[in-house]
């Protein structure tokens, strides 16, 4: 057991609530650490198992019309740029690349004029180029639109003229592309400006493109077993609460006034001394309820509480009074406390020597057992009861006897016999338990018998 007068007073005051609570504590975190392992952590994510893309491009074409950089009937494809003579005409091909023939791809390629200033717009205007649902070739939808740049640029500078230097005329290339995979539906717009000079064009971005990605996802359930640490926490907060349970189950049978003593006596440990107080110290003894007032008693009085650990009793001693406390009753009960002689062997009082006729003559102090004759007895001793009284000398006591007896010294009791004996010490009783009543309180060999 621990060492800790505090807890045993904790103990012994609420010993049935600990108990219960380390047990609910103990059986709690048991459970929780078997379900924990029982039950795993579940994760759901949601997982890409198919996708679908959808992507869109305008890519250009133009034949030679004239013989000079180029033969006539030469085919320039993506070219960075085109020669007005040579090329005044521009094919816009739209491609839209699809997950399977199925798909239906409409295109849609539009020229658009825009005027800004600032880079801000402020005016548009859209002209539709051309609007065909795409043949589908080995996954790719094709469409196609001539486009006269020639045209193109005179409604630009036309409309600079009517915008009078107020902004600039923007020309733009889109091509929309509609589609529709049974999974999945929706629009890719791709596009680019039209630049130009006196003598050549050519688009801002040569294969302007859009695309366009559509995932096909998956709700996947994983299991993971849960930590082992918290696991083995919880295993060790409960294997350890039903563990000091018991122990505190064991430990409750600590007394609380004990426990209360001993919290106290280390409290007022620098007040309390150990030593033995004799019985007849003091003529006035005063019970108090608690040490703690046995130790107030000392602080007021400048003395040292003194502790009889045979009597179980504190006690302050002040001149001639007794202020004491004690657990086992009144201060007469832990001085005098009754004995009970009826189970002694009767061998217990023989003097030593070999048994015979008669017992042999005893010595000084020594006790007499009955005898059926007188015998005489010597200072100090007790001569057992006879077949008439003995005279009595002064200070004497007579005890009740069966005939006479022979002289007895003073200060002497003789304890009741069957017949005379020799000389003995101390009258004891074998017949019933010794009273301190019984004693003349100044035969010091019957008291220290006692």
């Amino acid at each position: 057991m621990i060492d800790n007068p505090r807890l045993d007073l904790l103990i012994a005051r609420r010993a049935t609530t600990v108990i219960v609570a380390l047990a609910v504590v103990g059986v709690l975190a048991l459970a929780a650490s078997g379900w924990a392992v029982a039950n795993p952590h579940e994760e759901t994510t949601t997982q890409e198992i198919d996708h679908e893309t959808i992507e869109t491009e305008l890519h250009t074409s133009a034949i030679v019309v004239e013989d000079g950089l180029w033969e006539e009937g030469t085919e320039l494809r993506n070219s960075p740029v085109y020669v007005h003579n040579a090329t005044p005409t521009l094919t816009l091909e739209p491609r839209t690349s699809v997950p399977t023939d199925e798909t239906a791809v409409t295109h849609d390629v539009e020229l658009r004029y825009e005027a800004t200033r600032d880079g801000e717009p402020f005016w548009n205007r859209t002209e539709p180029i051309v609007r065909e649902e795409a043949t589908i070739e080995d996954g790719v939808a094709v469409g196609e639109a001539d486009l006269d740049v020639g045209e193109v640029l005179a409604e630009r500078r036309a409309l600079e003229d009517d915008l009078a230097g107020v902004g600039d005329i923007d020309v733009t290339v889109e091509v929309t592309a509609a589609y529709d995979t049974g999974a999945n539906a929706g629009e890719l717009r791709a596009g680019t400006d039209l630049q130009s000079t006196e003598d050549a064009y050519w688009l801002g971005e040569r294969t302007p493109s859009a695309e366009e990605r559509h995932a096909e996802t998956s709700q996947v359930t994983e299991t993971q077993p849960r930590s082992s640490l918290l696991v083995g926490l919880l295993a060790l907060l409960g294997a350890s609460s039903l563990g000091a349970a018991w122990t505190v189950s064991r430990w409750s049978a600590v007394d609380e006034t004990t426990a209360r003593r001993a919290v106290h006596e280390r409290r007022y440990a620098e007040w309390i001394s150990r030593g033995s107080i004799p019985m007849w110290v003091g003529e006035h003894h005063i019970s108090l309820d608690t040490l703690e007032d046995v130790v107030d008693v000392a602080i007021d009085t400048n003395q040292r509480v003194v502790h009889d650990r045979q009597r179980g009793l504190f006690a302050v001693l002040d001149d001639d009074v007794v202020y004491y406390y004690t657990d086992r009753g009144l201060w007469e009960e832990t001085a005098w406390p009754n004995m009970d002689l009826e189970e002694a062997d009767a061998d217990e009082f023989e003097p030593a020597g070999a048994p015979g006729d008669g017992p042999p003559p005893a010595g000084p102090n020594e006790r007499s057992p009955p005898s059926d004759g007188p015998s005489s007895a010597g200072p100090n001793e007790r001569s057992p009861p006879s077949d008439g009284p003995p005279p009595a000398g002064p200070n004497e006591r007579s005890s009740p006897s069966d005939g006479p007896r022979d002289g007895s010294g003073p200060n002497e009791r003789s304890p009741p016999s069957d017949g005379p004996g020799d000389g003995s010490g101390p009258s004891v009783r074998a017949d019933g338990p010794v009273d301190a009543s019984d004693i003349d309180p100044e035969d010091e060999d019957a008291w220290r018998q006692l």
